[in-house]
């Protein structure tokens, strides 16, 4: 709640995404629950084909039906030009330039986490509301992202980059759930996305067609030669671009031999390197583009928990010289472009925390 001019308490106002999903229906609904004054509105980000359970023209009326059921207002912000420019456009350079980019993680930082938040403030909204799986901690040191109750759900991942003073402003009012809780409360309230399963992949890019049809409408790919640690050509590949560090299969080896593993990408040589299991372990890792709760880096040295995927392990390392984690035990290759996120270590006293984090990058 905020203060009125005559001082008495008015409800919080909040600016309420709603993808048209079972989680941001629900949350929606638990900020009503709460007396909070709450308006809906669906981001358009994408005009392209989209079969991935966002963007779509069903999907904003799925979130118009569900607020008209909560009996609260609902919103369309077209936001496709910011989403071009900020997710789609850098998505398509990074895979020119040999990387593996996280779009999803750009959405956030960029349009649901400061477009989004900006234009609430502007309209006079108290916080931003989503339907991320997440939560947010009171520290002494300010509030601090947690992750969300349903550890197999837990998107603080894709969520890193948000400071204090972006969660001073957010509200996660599922993160306390998990999925099954959320999916029966939907019921309960006769919420038509109660059982509407959930978005997969990336929103731009369709099941039908796949990263590679929609790769080549924007850039020209690059075929190469696919080479052992010494040199010799071992096969081929039509699209350098469609390779990440790791990859067994579509590599153009023949059968038969050992497992061999794309272990470098090099655009300039037209080459991918392959190599064994081994050659896939690495023992430090580069963090660039680095986004910080607490506005600065953890101390160097300072011992963290580390997390290279959204739902991947977490493994025990340091932070080391400002931009870099050096883990205690080899860690499996992590392609450059993917987020590295960085958590506190749990103890008896203290929950754990996102640090922050930033973009993976070979050391």
């Amino acid at each position: 709640m905020s203060g009125a001019a005559d001082g008495t308490r008015r409800p919080e106002r909040v600016l309420m995404a709603m993808s048209g999903g079972v989680d941001s229906s629900v949350a929606a609904a638990e900020l009503v629950a709460t007396g909070a004054e709450v308006v809906g509105v669906t981001l358009k980000l994408w005009g392209g084909p989209s079969d991935s359970g966002c963007c779509s023209v069903s999907d904003v009326d799925d979130a118009r039906r569900v607020a008209d059921r909560l009996g609260i207002e609902h919103l369309v912000f077209a936001l496709g030009d910011d989403f071009e420019r900020a997710v789609v456009g850098p998505y398509v350079e990074a895979h020119r330039r040999g990387r593996t980019p996280n779009p999803c993680v750009e959405c956030n930082r960029h349009i649901k986490f400061d477009k989004l938040s900006r234009r609430a403030l502007a309209l006079g909204f108290d916080a931003v509301a989503t339907g991320h799986h997440a939560r947010i901690v009171t520290t002494a040191d300010g509030p601090r992202l947690g992750r969300g109750a349903d550890a197999a759900k837990d998107q603080s991942y894709v969520l890193h980059m948000l400071s204090a003073a972006d969660l001073a402003r957010t509200r996660f009012p599922i993160g306390h759930l998990d999925k099954a809780e959320v999916r029966r409360r939907a019921a309960e309230l006769g919420l038509r996305t109660a059982d509407k399963p959930d978005s997969q992949d990336v929103c731009f890019i369709t099941r039908t067609d796949g990263r590679q049809a929609f790769l080549e409408r924007r850039l020209e790919l690059t075929p190469g030669r696919v080479v052992t640690a010494e040199g010799t050509e071992v096969g081929r590949v039509d699209a350098l671009e469609m390779i990440t560090p790791g990859q067994r299969k579509g590599l153009g080896l023949p059968g038969g031999g050992p497992r061999r593993y794309a272990t470098r990408v090099d655009l300039d040589a037209r080459t991918v390197t392959v190599g064994s299991d081994a050659d896939l372990d690495i023992g430090a890792l580069g963090v660039s583009n680095q986004a910080w709760a607490a506005g600065e880096p953890p101390a160097d040295g300072m011992l963290v928990e580390v997390q290279t995927a959204a739902h991947g392990a977490v493994r025990p390392a340091r932070w080391v010289g400002g931009d870099r984690v050096v883990f205690d035990e080899p860690q499996r290759f992590v392609a450059a472009g993917q987020s590295v996120v960085l958590y506190s270590v749990p103890d008896a006293t203290e929950p754990q925390v996102v640090l922050g984090g930033g973009i993976a990058e070979p050391v």
